[in-house]
């Protein structure tokens, strides 16, 4: 990859395009620094060369006698980007195929990416990481996932340099660096890229946004969340402007928010450039659209005739499109993996039609409001001098709903599959905040169209292609052209650099940078280029063990070896044995005919070439785990404790940094002051409806409800009000399996097992009840520990948050058991482990 720190100028090393007509950006040419105003006073400006972030402090040029009244003032430069600089809106969705909008093909309405695409370019042959946080951390540094810490998500981070989910300091953001050369950075809506066991309000900030280099951030952190009720913060303050709003929904407040935010600083500054990160969690899981979208996508009939057929319609239209090439072949369908629509049954298909509007509801709704956005650019007068870069996905179409969708994704991902009569009773309210919704394989299948495999799959492009349109009126010219080079999520900070005229770093903060990994694409927004040879020659891929690496044209990939929609069971020990498969993409587009047995001399050069990559940028060690990494241990706040002890009123402890209760045996005892007239409230809970547990009092009497991802809900109740005074209520659940401990050898016996609750006043058993199963992998992971109060959803519907307790909690406590294997038990699971390695083999 080009080292972008080592160019002699913002355009692209001319070597490396050598024949190619480059775009007359005079502006941008050269670092030489730029001012205006008279030098010291108040309104003097300059550029910087930016070699080394923050530039050292300006020389005082005044004089300093012993009083003001024989003295000059001197006010330093303010700091400003080059002249001519764009605006730059970088807008991401969240989980969406290539096959998804109706700028490449599909059927979906997306009237504002077909704009930006017509007054612009649309980019067929653009790549992402696969998954969330990995795309998100290549996308904000210029560099590949793994050297930024992020080889997987950041709940299922190891500890090892490319996976540990931790952003070094001597690779900057693209947010810190054009923030240090004079721009406003803004940051809207996910945010997964703090580490989990950094997302709590007490810190540390520096891998929060705001940490980062956006001067202002408006989000959630995480890998989803609940677009009614999310866990939203402005800055790093939690905010809930929901409360006592129905019908609120984050993706039309986070564009008011950024709306406001551009009439904000356009009022204070209309010359100074924004950089606009804009990252909606659409069409992620949980699909939450406005019920007027819903009707009006169900109204438009769009997947009647089913995913087969849908597969097809958006084959022609792509072709009719020119967004694959003419003699491109669709992907067989995976008739061993994923039903014909035909064989459904009349329910089947009336649930997994519910199931797709919404989702079609959700993507229309989302590009309806990013055209809001895009409007208000227009409206300010900004649109002919602003870089919009619209990429439809961080990775593919997620797969993770499993064959049959569900109503509770938390529910899947923890290998619980509600079956297709259980659906059918959330049919009306599918969408709305009674449900934390997904679809159906199949329908992911159809949206990354023409491309084989989903979201997670890394060694095939249903996973990785991204449809992307870029505009800038003002420099591009070949409006509604196609450019079909091959480039990746790490290009589009050294194309931002290069529009902007400023260099990459060196030096931030004392720290010397480590280079830049990808390469620009400006060169292909002149119409003269349209052709030309992609800059970007070699990419490795990788996530979960699954693994490729494209050079010139040819990609090897691994044969794909786990469904990516089967998250909790064992996996083989040996990704890098996985066998591959050879595609020539200057002949295939699609991945179509694999060509292993006819040039073995080429596998085998790509093959070694992979491994030189993987040493390079951190890959190694593969690891092809899924969830079952969600319960490794990590340095959070609670790493290492068994016993815990509070006091009053504390909400807002993310998961990452919370005690966890899975697969162990608790205790919680609280020591409470019920005043005259008796109290009611939340004395501590985690998670919310869609999976989790809350220990309250209701009407005077003392309640543990465990939610199983709101398919069970186990209660026990105390039978009597509590008197005034102080009592003890506790709770006690005694785990009846051997933990978390099992994952070590590829075993999940031990977890989500069952257990007996007791719940006690004073000292007394009030009420004792067996359960079957309990939550294996994570909580709902979008809701929040908290004590004397319940912030986000509630855990059941007998209370409405935030239930704050009306008595006084002196003292909680929490005492966690949990299980250890003996010698015999890690005997048996080694035996067992052999055997499941043998079979996997």
């Amino acid at each position: 990859m080009l080292n972008i720190s080592k160019r002699n100028s913002g355009i692209v090393v001319p070597a490396l395009l050598a024949g190619l007509s480059l775009i007359p950006l005079t502006a941008f040419n050269a670092h030489a620094q730029q001012t205006s105003g008279k030098p010291g006073s108040p309104g003097a400006t300059m550029t910087i060369p930016g070699q080394q972030l923050p530039p050292p402090p300006q020389q005082f040029r005044g004089k300093i006698e012993r009083n003001a009244a024989q003295s000059t003032p001197y006010w330093p430069a303010r700091v400003v980007p080059p002249k001519d600089a764009p605006n730059i809106l970088l807008i991401m969705t969240d989980d969406t195929g290539f096959g998804v909008s109706s700028t490449f093909g599909g059927v979906i309405p997306t009237p504002n990416l077909d704009r930006i695409a017509a007054n612009g370019l649309r980019y067929t042959n653009f790549n992402s990481t696969a998954l969330c946080s990995p795309t998100r951390a290549a996308i904000i540094t210029g560099r590949n996932h793994h050297s930024m810490g992020f080889g997987v998500v950041a709940e299922q981070a190891t500890g090892y340099p490319g996976y540990n989910s931790i952003m070094t300091r001597d690779k900057a953001t693209i947010g810190r660096i054009l923030k240090d050369n004079g721009y406003w950075t803004s940051w809207f809506g996910k945010d997964h890229n703090t580490p989990d066991f950094q997302a709590s309000q007490a810190g540390p900030f520096d891998q929060w946004p705001v940490g980062m280099g956006f001067d202002y951030f408006y989000g959630f952190v995480g890998g989803d969340a609940n677009q009614w009720q999310p866990n939203l913060f402005r800055n790093t303050t939690a905010i809930y402007p929901y409360y006592g709003k129905p019908g609120w929904n984050l993706i039309t407040a986070m564009a008011d928010d950024a709306i406001e935010y551009m009439k904000r600083i356009t009022a204070i500054d209309p010359e100074q450039p924004f950089f606009i990160y804009y990252v909606p969690g659409a069409v992620h899981a949980p699909h939450h659209p406005t019920p007027e979208w819903i009707k009006k996508i169900s109204d438009m009939h769009l997947f009647d005739e089913g995913w087969n057929k849908l597969r097809e319609t958006i084959f022609a239209n792509q072709k009719r499109l020119g967004v694959i090439p003419q003699d491109a072949k669709l992907t067989p369908w995976p008739d061993d993996l994923l039903k014909g629509w035909d064989t459904l049954s009349a329910e089947e298909k009336k649930l997994f039609i519910r199931q797709v509007d919404v989702f079609a509801a959700y993507w229309a709704y989302t590009d309806h409001e990013i055209g809001r956005v895009i409007q208000q650019v227009e409206d300010m007068g900004k649109l002919d001098n602003t870089l919009i870069i619209y990429i439809a996905g961080d990775n593919g179409n997620s797969a993770e709903g499993t064959l049959v969708g569900t109503p509770n994704e938390v529910a899947s991902l923890n290998g619980v599959y509600p079956p297709i009569e259980a659906q059918l009773k959330f049919y009306d309210v599918w969408g709305s905040d009674l449900t934390y919704p997904h679809m159906a394989v199949a329908w992911t299948w159809a949206f990354d169209t023409p491309f084989s495999w989903t979201k997670q799959i890394a060694s095939h492009f249903g996973g990785t292609r991204q449809g992307m349109a870029i505009s800038w009126p003002k420099v591009i010219k070949d409006k509604g052209g196609v450019r079909n080079q091959f480039h990746h999520m790490i290009d589009i900070v050294p194309t931002i650099l290069e529009a902007t005229g400023i260099r990459a770093p060196q030096v931030v903060d004392g720290i010397r940078q480590k280079p830049i990994e990808g390469v620009s694409m400006m060169y292909t927004f002149d119409k003269k280029n349209a052709n030309a040879p992609s800059t970007h020659k070699t990419q490795y891929f990788e996530m979960m063990g699954d693994h490729a690496i494209y050079q010139d044209g040819w990609i090897a990939s691994t044969k794909v070896m786990r469904p990516p929609w089967e998250l909790a069971g064992a996996v083989s020990q040996d990704p890098a044995g996985f066998p591959y498969e050879l595609y020539d993409l200057t002949k295939d587009w699609t991945q179509f005919e694999n060509v292993a047995a006819k040039y073995p001399a080429k596998l085998k050069e790509l093959e070694k070439l992979f491994w030189v990559e993987a040493n390079k940028y951190q890959v190694l060690p593969l690891d092809s785990s899924v969830a079952t990494r969600l319960v490794q241990p990590r340095p959070n706040l609670a790493a290492g404790c068994t016993e815990f002890t509070w006091s009053g009123e504390i909400t807002g402890t993310p998961n990452g940094d919370a005690p966890s209760i899975l697969d162990s045996s608790f205790n919680f005892k609280a020591e409470v002051d019920i005043p005259q007239g008796g109290a009611e409230g939340m004395i501590v809970t985690q998670g919310g409806r869609f999976a989790g547990y809350g220990f309250y009092v209701l009407k005077g009497k003392p309640v543990f409800l465990y939610n199983f991802f709101d398919l069970q809900r186990m209660r026990w109740e105390g039978p009597d009000v509590l008197s005034p005074g102080r009592h003890t209520l506790e709770f006690d659940f005694r785990y009846d399996g051997l933990g978390a401990g099992t994952l070590a050898f590829n075993n999940v016996s031990g977890i989500g097992r069952g257990g007996t609750g007791v719940l006690k006043v004073d000292g007394k058993e009030v009420a004792r009840q067996t359960i079957e199963r309990t939550i294996p992998l994570v909580m709902q992971w979008d809701e929040n520990f908290d004590i004397g109060a319940d912030t986000g959803t509630p855990v059941a519907d007998d209370y409405q948050v935030p239930f704050r307790f009306t008595g006084k909690l002196d003292k909680l406590t929490l005492k966690i058991d949990r299980p250890k294997l003996t010698p015999e038990d890690e005997r048996r699971l080694e035996q067992d482990a052999q055997r499941n390695n043998r079979k996997s083999e």
